[in-house]
């Protein structure tokens, strides 16, 4: 692990999964599993009562920003936002320095998205209080991934496997998809994973993330077909095309991929999604537990995740949307030091009905 990048901690910046090991990410977990039910709005809490968090999107975003902000105030904090360059100071120039020092002095912790990588590491440079990472271009997306590990984690659970010795079919954009990036990170701490990899030609997945995967043991697959790579898996993680990251020449080539490119067998019916029913079915993997980081492009010719599946048993991915608000709990309570045990004090009865959360 770099130096510059200590294990995530009460007043640590959490900039990239390279800052936990197995027990920080169990802890974290166990933290996460504690606030259920005030992420369930079965409590009211007021832990964070009088703390500020500053909410700094500089790239468009629905559940990630909705949902750190949701985590702040149901732990009792207070939210100030600001969304996009326009409405910021860095329409009239100001640094990521001074926008940082600024923000940081009205708030207790920041989150940042922002569309170069490594910007978020230069908030934390200047900022005073702890910063967390919400997606640096085509960097890292940490929390992103520690859902996704906690989300696959329950899931395999349930069906009595873990995630030590499981197949995980990784479909999509894997050059510009930043939760796969820090996915694969964080999953090579456990033990003997399979990736099984499958991408349109120009968005395979960069060396520099697969290495240090074989390095730590684990296994990387490149597979020809998307059948290839959900035949026998337990779990698949599809991702859409990142064109808002790629050059036009690119982006204009992967807009007109053949759909004879997209994931059956040869010979079979040409399939107009990225992963879709038929594509299970030909695999013969339909229980295969399905995972996705949201948003799902559902436009025609978008090549990503097809609704089609929406009522598999397997499909998780609004388990991870509503898995994300707890985790995000967790990482709140962790950077400002506070314990289980003041939660639980500072937690109430919710005095309201809400029978459709139920």
């Amino acid at each position: 692990m770099p130096v510059s990048l200590p294990l995530f901690e009460q007043g640590r910046h959490l900039l990239s999964v390279d800052q936990f090991d197995r027990g920080t990410l169990r802890r974290l977990f166990d933290l996460a599993d504690a606030v259920d039910p005030i992420a369930r709005r079965r409590g009211v809490c007021t832990v964070l009562d009088g703390a500020m968090l500053g909410s700094l999107f500089f790239e468009p975003s629905t559940r990630t920003r909705l949902s750190f902000e949701s985590a702040f105030l149901r732990l009792g904090g207070e939210v100030t936002t600001t969304t996009g360059f326009t409405f910021s100071s860095m329409a009239k120039g100001e640094s990521i320095a001074d926008t940082a020092r600024v923000v940081s002095g009205y708030s207790d912790v920041l989150v940042v998205r922002h569309p170069d990588e490594g910007s978020v590491a230069q908030f934390a440079a200047a900022s005073v209080v702890p910063v967390v990472n919400a997606g640096d271009g085509a960097g890292e997306h940490p929390s992103q991934a520690l859902l996704d590990v906690y989300t696959l984690e329950r899931e395999l659970t349930e069906r009595g496997k873990t995630i030590d010795s499981c197949v995980l079919a990784i479909l999509g954009d894997l050059r510009y998809g930043r939760t796969v990036h820090s996915l694969m990170k964080l999953m090579s701490l456990h033990d003997k994973v399979e990736f099984r990899l499958f991408a349109p030609p120009g968005l395979e997945l960069p060396d520099e993330f697969a290495r240090p995967v074989v390095e730590r043991g684990h296994t990387v697959t490149l597979c020809d077909t998307v059948v290839d790579a959900v035949a026998g898996a337990d779990a698949v993680y599809a991702t859409r095309v990142q064109r808002e990251r790629m050059t036009e020449e690119l982006s204009r080539s992967i807009s007109g991929l053949p759909a004879t490119d997209t994931g059956l067998a040869p010979g079979s019916r040409p399939a107009p999604d990225l992963l879709n029913r038929a594509i299970l079915t030909e695999a013969d993997n339909l229980d295969i537990v399905i995972m996705h980081p949201l948003p799902r492009d559902s436009r025609p010719g978008s090549f990503d995740l097809s609704s089609d599946v929406d009522d598999l048993p397997g499909l998780a991915i609004f388990h991870q949307t509503d898995n994300g608000l707890k985790v995000r709990m967790a990482i709140f309570l962790t950077a400002l030091g506070v314990s289980v045990e003041a939660v639980e004090l500072t937690t109430k009865q919710r005095p309201w009905k809400a029978t459709l959360r139920e």
